[in-house]
């Protein structure tokens, strides 16, 4: 196909409901290539994010113990409810780490920065029709390949569930926006049952699984959230993500680049996976503002109180602040202030709200890796023509977890591209966004 038959034939191919409520994207004609090397290593990085899943899950749970300083546990737990850090330290679930592991990934000047991981991730049936879509439309050239193929995103999502015959897809009232692109998923299953149910539905039988599409926030919205957990506590379901919000919060970032802890990230991940995970993970930390003594100050920051970031000046604040988790403002784009882009007067504000939302809901603050440009283009269905369009570009992976215990392995099943217009400062899915698959 031609790009203009290949676009068309992409459009055409959408679903009657479409994949994401009231979203639209520009449609590429073909998938973005990554590169080799860049693939190869993509490919392996899941099995690094899992270690890392699995080393912070036992952190939080010897600092429980005692056997680690006492306030990792309190900063993960801090401003959860009794019930739900009651759930985080069950022993059902001790061992219990999510089963989709995705990173948001942005491309940069000297390789790529992973600002996130996402344990309750959106794009998943998204992914696997573009997939799908793309490997269809024969427009790649016949030496790159779509990563994952045409169905691994739909094998990886089916592996999950342990072979459950009867599988139930809970999609909260928040979650709505992406209540197609799992309808649609559900239709692709053919080796159980797959079915989406609403934040109300409890007829579980024994030995179903349960995919938790919805955020430990939101529990009050979820009217079958406490029977989801009892059921799955007793082990009479399947469930992931489990109900442990430490996997939700950001500031596992700024654990894992505390020198207090560095002994224990040593151990836990290895020296190789250590530097790995550091090479590509922005320097994080978390916005505490209890008092420092006179003689300290904050690491690679050199301030001696969280007010002083207000004094940085705007070459200095190539700085993220966001809301770490369990927070309606904690996905998207909401919560998220770039220090460089904002006024004096807008940044002090930031600084502000994260400071004194500590209690209830910590921030974190990053530095900020700024994408680098990349050749995108799109098809303009009302000029009938092939556009370029210079862009930034965040990269998703999806990986899957199936398996128990030391026997589990993280399996790439796609990786999806958002790319959007060279002069927007923060990469998220916009109407001006081109969406695709990658390409190795």
């Amino acid at each position: 196909m031609n790009p203009a038959d290949s676009a068309k034939f992409i459009r055409d191919a959408l679903p009657p409901d479409g994949l994401f409520a009231g979203q639209e994207w520009r449609i590429s004609p073909a998938p973005f290539p990554l590169g080799e090397k860049l693939a190869r290593e993509l490919d392996s990085l899941g099995r690094v994010l899992l270690q890392f899943y699995r080393a912070a899950n036992l952190l939080y749970r010897r600092s429980v113990e005692g056997k680690q300083p006492e306030w990792v546990a309190r900063w993960l737990d801090q401003g959860k409810p009794a019930e739900l850090i009651a759930l985080q330290r069950s022993p059902a679930f001790k061992n219990d780490v999510p089963r989709v592991i995705r990173p948001d990934i942005l491309l940069t000047e000297d390789g790529f920065a992973i600002t996130e991981l996402d344990s309750v991730p959106g794009g998943i049936g998204l992914t696997a029709w573009l997939n799908k879509t793309y490997s269809e439309s024969r427009i790649q050239n016949p030496e790159s390949r779509i990563i994952g193929g045409a169905d691994g995103m739909v094998r990886g999502f089916e592996s999950i569930f342990g072979g459950a015959k009867q599988v139930h897809l809970v999609v909260s009232e928040e979650a709505a926006t992406y209540r197609p692109e799992m309808e649609w998923l559900a239709g692709q299953m053919k080796n159980s049952e797959f079915r989406i149910q609403n934040s109300e539905f409890t007829d579980f039988a024994e030995s179903d699984a349960v995919y938790r599409f919805f955020e430990l926030f939101d529990l009050e919205n979820v009217p079958s959230a406490r029977r989801i957990f009892e059921l799955a506590a007793e082990g009479k379901i399947r469930l992931t993500p489990p109900p442990k919000p430490l996997f939700e919060e950001k500031l596992i970032f700024a654990l894992l680049w505390n020198r207090n802890l560095r002994g224990f990230w040593r151990q836990e991940l290895g020296e190789s996976f250590l530097a790995r995970l550091q090479r590509h993970i922005p320097y994080t930390w978390l916005v505490d503002p209890t008092p420092l003594p006179p003689h300290a100050a904050i690491p690679e920051l050199n301030l001696t109180d969280w007010q002083q970031l207000k004094t940085l000046s705007q070459k200095e604040r190539d700085l993220i602040l966001k809301v770490s988790g369990y927070s309606a403002e904690a996905w998207g784009a909401r919560g998220v202030f770039l220090g460089s882009d904002l006024s004096a007067e807008d940044w002090s504000v930031a600084v502000d709200k994260s400071i004194a939302s500590f209690p209830q809901s910590p921030y974190v603050l990053q530095r900020f890796h700024k994408p680098r440009v990349v050749e995108a283009n799109y098809f303009d269905f009302a000029r009938n023509e092939l556009t370029p369009m210079p862009g930034r570009a965040r990269l998703c992976p999806y990986y899957f977890v199936a398996g128990e215990n030391d026997a589990a392995r993280a399996t790439l099943g796609g990786v999806l591209a958002t790319i959007v217009p060279a002069d927007k400062k923060i990469v998220h899915g916009m109407s001006e966004a081109v969406l695709a698959p990658c390409s190795g």
